[in-house]
């Protein structure tokens, strides 16, 4: 079971005697079943009764229900409502679009719309460049899903995706100012002669590329996630990026260029062990090359990928062409042997204290399967000299938020016409450069999401490589 926490905390409005003590045995009972006290009021009261609202952390759905069963169970209390605030969280969706314009007057509606409405329109007919400056184009993002790898869900379809989408929204304006809108698509699922969903998104997504500035493709999954990046990449003249892949690589990177430093380690010099050969082991592999790494191994279900091993499918394939130059064999645990980092991004519980002594003097883990990590913390902490998870509750979360708000916003700001590995490679030295260098210690190499200067950072960055690799329409 994993920490109580607010992704499972309900609200009770619960009716007890107006006496002391009371309220006491409802805090008991809370307490007796896992539960954790947080807010209390009181919303009503007589001289006998009182009715306080009180919320509580649990760890699950079950947990949530266990507690408001202990609740029930007192004598002379009445458990009036149990919300799950999550729920309510996102009754009608998280976001909405908002007027630029404050007040409608009978002017302004003149110019907004019709008749000075056309002689914008006529502006940008005549010189097509001027919609970045006309319009939200400059300034919107897509997010696009087609509902095949959500979270850690998986292939749940585009309507059940389109809250993680409005929430990519919500902090896309939230840490960066962006106007994003989710664009999740019912799409034809892959049949033994191909998969028509490849194209199937691009040509979608082509045809939606007036009004926006940039494309975030986001929970596609692999190998889909690669062609449709690819052929978009080739098609549209804004940028294209899939997060999943990008932004998990982009923040891994940072952290772990401190987390070198907090062991005295260099990347070229170290062992690297992966497991997990999908969308983002993929693109971590290939931003750790660039970054200089020269020994590493990416595993999957049937271990150790090598050249001469059967059955591969291309994005494996080029793993491995580029990584495991001496061919090694044999499952994770079998390569872990001697590692100085190991990085998950595939599931839960796949390795344990005992696995870890058998890395190298101060062992690196990042076991970013989420929410249940590679390795758990109980097991690693101890043993790991820099110990990472994609979850809040641990120390060293990473979180795509460090990368794609900083990403777009960098990206938007030059008009840049890609993302190019070396916007990447600046983003993840922006991220790790926002940690101060005197503050990098094992439980502190990746910033927090809320530390407001890192997009910012990762903003100007991205812009100046868009600008040094020739991608950027403006130098603002």
């Amino acid at each position: 079971m994993s920490t109580p926490n607010a992704a499972y905390s309900v609200r009770l409005q619960v009716e007890l005697d107006n006496k002391p003590g009371a309220f006491a045995l409802v805090a008991s009972a809370v307490g007796g079943a896992g539960g954790v006290l947080g807010a209390v009021d009181i919303v009503g009261s007589t001289a006998e009764r009182m009715t306080r609202q009180i919320t509580v952390d649990a760890s699950d759905e079950a947990h949530a229900q266990r507690i408001c069963d202990a609740v029930r169970r007192l004598d002379s209390v009445i458990l009036h409502e149990a919300d799950d605030r999550t729920m309510q969280l996102h009754q009608g969706g998280k976001i909405e679009v908002n007027s630029k314009i404050p007040k409608l007057t009978r002017e302004e509606l003149s110019m907004a719309y019709t008749p000075g409405v056309a002689r914008v329109c006529r502006k940008i007919a005549e010189d097509p460049s001027q919609v970045r400056r006309l319009t939200i184009k400059a300034n919107t993002v897509a997010i696009v899903s087609d509902g095949t790898a959500v979270l850690g869900l998986g292939d749940i379809g585009p309507e059940a995706a389109i809250p993680v989408m409005e929430g990519k929204a919500l902090l896309f304006k939230e840490f960066a100012g962006i106007d994003a809108f989710p664009i999740c698509l019912h799409i034809d699922p892959p049949t033994d002669g191909g998969d028509p969903g490849v194209d199937q998104i691009v040509d979608i997504v082509a045809r939606m590329e007036p009004v926006f500035g940039g494309i975030n493709l986001e929970d596609i999954a692999a190998p889909r996630c690669f062609e449709v990046e690819a052929k978009l990449r080739e098609r549209l003249d804004i940028p294209v990026f899939h997060d999943d892949q990008h932004g998990t690589a982009v923040v891994a990177l940072a952290a772990l260029r401190n987390a070198l430093t907090v062991v005295g380690k260099r990347i070229d010099d170290v062992r690297i062990v992966m497991a997990g050969a999908g969308a983002a082991g993929v693109a971590i592999a290939k931003i750790l090359l660039a970054s200089g790494a020269s020994q590493l191994i990416a595993c999957d279900r049937k271990g150790a990928i090598h050249l001469g091993r059967e059955g591969l499918d291309p994005s494996k394939q080029w793993l491995a062409e580029h990584t495991n130059s001496d061919k090694e064999d044999g499952s994770l645990r079998d390569v872990l042997a001697g590692a100085d980092v190991f990085i998950g991004v595939s599931g839960p519980n796949l390795l344990t204290q005992s696995d870890l002594v058998t890395m190298a003097e101060q062992p690196i883990v990042f076991a970013l399967a989420n929410p249940d990590p590679e390795v758990a913390p109980s097991e690693a902490l101890g043993v790991a000299a820099v110990y990472a998870t994609g979850r809040s509750d641990y120390p060293n979360q990473i979180n795509n938020v460090l990368c794609y708000p900083g990403i777009f916003r960098g990206a938007l700001d030059c008009g840049a016409t890609t993302v190019t590995e070396n916007m990447k490679l600046a983003a993840a030295e922006a991220i790790a450069g926002a940690v101060p260098a005197d503050e990098v210690s094992a439980e502190y190499v990746i910033p927090s999401v809320f530390n407001k200067d890192v997009v910012r950072r990762v903003a100007e960055a991205v812009a100046r490589a868009a600008v040094a690799d020739g991608v950027a329409r403006s130098d603002r």
